[in-house]
Order: C-alpha cells, then sequence, then structure tokens
C-alpha cells in the first residue's frame, strides 16, 4: 500500500507555462491570465513602399539581353520589389490550357514573328502540288484560251485522239518530235503522206501512236482540206456550233465535269459524216476544252475569268468581227 500512494502522490503544478509544438514550430504559448493583462497595442497604418533603387533596377536591366523583344520588355516593366527585397513576377493567368501573363502583349510579337505569307494561285482540281510543272503551265496559258488558227486547232485534235493511250503531261513531253513528225501539224501536207511516209514514222520512233491513229490523222488532214473549202477555214467550221463565242460552264467541282455533251455528240456525228476518224464524243469534247470553245474551268480557278477576257479581246479584233458578221443569221 505504501508504494501505491508513492506512485499516485500529486504533481507539482510548474510554474511557468511549458513550449508547445504547434504547426510552425516550438513557441510559447502564454495563458489567458497573461494575455487579457496585456494592452492592446495599437499598430501603425501602412505606409506606401518605397521606389525601388535605382541601382537595383539598374542591375536588373542590364542582366536582361540587349536584343530582347517587346513582349519581354513590357514584362520587365511590370516586375515589382518590395521592402523585402524580393522580386514578384507578374501573376499568371491560365485560361482554356493557355498560360497568359498579365499586362503582357504577345499577339503583336508573334504576328511580327510569323507574317502572313501568300499562297499560289487557285487553281483547277486537277492541277496538284505533285503535277508535272509543264502541265500546270499548259492549264496557266494554254487550256481554255480560244484557238482559232487551223494548224493550231488541227494539233489539239490530234492531240485530244492520242488522250485515249497516253496523258496530258507525257504528250505535251514530246509536242516538239510530233511537231517535227508532222509538218508543224499542216493539214496540207499530212494529207500528203503516202504509205511509205506512214511506216518510216513508226520507224523513226513515232510508235507513241498506233498504226491506226497514224492512218486517222491522215484522213482528218484531208477532211479538213475539204471543210476549209466549204467553210472558208477549219477555225469557222469548229466555232460555228457556238455561234463563235465559248460557252461557258460554271462548274465548281472537278467531279462536275464532265467527259462528253449532247454538243460534242452532235459535233461528232457531224465530222464523222464528213470523213474524220477517231473522233468520238469523249475525244470531241477533250478538243472542245483545249481549243477553248467550251470554258471548263472552275469558277474557283483564276483562269476561269482570264479566259473570257481573252475571248473579248480576240472577239473585237477585225477578223472575228468579219467573221460574226458573215455568219450571223
Amino acid at each position: 500500500m505504501s508504494v501505491v500512494t508513492k506512485l499516485r502522490s500529486p504533481v507539482k503544478p510548474m510554474a511557468e507555462s511549458r513550449a508547445i509544438l504547434c504547426s510552425t514550430g516550438n513557441r510559447f504559448r502564454p495563458s489567458k491570465t497573461e494575455i487579457a493583462k496585456k494592452k492592446p497595442q495599437q499598430h501603425p497604418k501602412p505606409t506606401k513602399s518605397p521606389a525601388p533603387d535605382s541601382s537595383v533596377t539598374s542591375n536588373f536591366t542590364a542582366s536582361t539581353d540587349d536584343s530582347s523583344s517587346s513582349s519581354s520588355s513590357s514584362e520587365r516593366s511590370s516586375v515589382k520589389t518590395t521592402n523585402s527585397g524580393r522580386i514578384n513576377t507578374p501573376t499568371k493567368k491560365k485560361r482554356n490550357g493557355v498560360t497568359k501573363l498579365n499586362n503582357v502583349v504577345a499577339v503583336a510579337a508573334v504576328k511580327d514573328i510569323s507574317p502572313e505569307i501568300p499562297g499560289p494561285d487557285k487553281r483547277c482540281h486537277w492541277i496538284t502540288p505533285n503535277s508535272d510543272p509543264i502541265y500546270v503551265l499548259f492549264h496557266d496559258e494554254e487550256w481554255g484560251v480560244p484557238v482559232r488558227d487551223d494548224k493550231k486547232l488541227f494539233e489539239l485534235l490530234v492531240f485530244s485522239q492520242a488522250l485515249a493511250e497516253f496523258s496530258w503531261p507525257s504528250l505535251l513531253h514530246k509536242r516538239d518530235a510530233f511537231r517535227k513528225l508532222f509538218e508543224d501539224f499542216d493539214p496540207s501536207a499530212i494529207a500528203q503522206f503516202t504509205e511509205k511516209k506512214l511506216l518510216s514514222l513508226k520507224v523513226n520512233g513515232c510508235l507513241v501512236l498506233s498504226e491506226q491513229k497514224l492512218r486517222a490523222i491522215v484522213d482528218s488532214a484531208k477532211s479538213v482540206l475539204k471543210v476549209k473549202q466549204e467553210f472558208g477555214s477549219f477555225s469557222n467550221y469548229c466555232w460555228r456550233f457556238v455561234n463563235h463565242k465559248p460557252l461557258r460552264n460554271c462548274y465548281r467541282y472537278g467531279r462536275q465535269v464532265p467527259v462528253k455533251s449532247p454538243k460534242a455528240e452532235y459535233i461528232s456525228k457531224d465530222m464523222m459524216q464528213r470523213g474524220f476518224r477517231c473522233v468520238g464524243p469523249t475525244v470531241v469534247y477533250s478538243f472542245l476544252q483545249v481549243s477553248g470553245i467550251v470554258n471548263d474551268h472552275l469558277t474557283g480557278c483564276f483562269r476561269y475569268q482570264e479566259c473570257d477576257v481573252e475571248t473579248e479581246k480576240q472577239l473585237r479584233t477585225p477578223e472575228t468581227v468579219t467573221e460574226l458578221e458573215l455568219h450571223s443569221p
């Protein structure tokens, strides 16, 4: 019993308050009586922080790069210093996943860094960035331009016939060879080709066309001479189907452009009756497109309006005016 009594002896009260472990560390916590005895102290009114020392500003400016952009300079001007010597940077706001600095205008800087570069002229849909340059040049300067020269029209008719076996880029690369072999597409000279001359064309490298096509070219040249006797020129014969004015098709997309038309079918039948060969509706429609008798440039293509301007210039020439007066109803 005596042992237990000794263990349960009362603990003597401490004369001083002990330190308590707070969230901010070991600090002395005074008792309530001591807090009540203390009088409330009057805190001085906050005063404006003095302006930063010029030496601090100069050191900060000297440490920056001389070639900094306008956005970095505006950001540097917004930096503030406190009495404790710390530098407060401008707060950042995040909006739609993009961090943006307050009081910093970055739009002008972006425009200066990446200016808008004008793109190329818009062309028809079948002209792509991977197209052959010679084909692009042909589209920009020749395709769809009204042609009224007999030799040029006959050349385009022969090329339209050859499209059944080859494409425009391959034909354009061989155009000079074609002109040399076919006497610069003079119908009067081609009409005199003999059987020996046709065989020589095959031997000399004109295997790009079949023998049937070669014979069709000679027969078509003879038909051109007959047409010239009746209508005065091959140009008058071709343009009379459209009243000597190009047809303007307002196609917006490449899929809308047909491979033949009722007008092409009618012209095809008339040409076959006059002795032309290999002049089906598809061949005739390709011939109408490339010769400018039909303007099939897409409405969004820059050549659509330019071909019309060139047509108006041709219609004002004395020769064209005379033709229109002779064939007008």
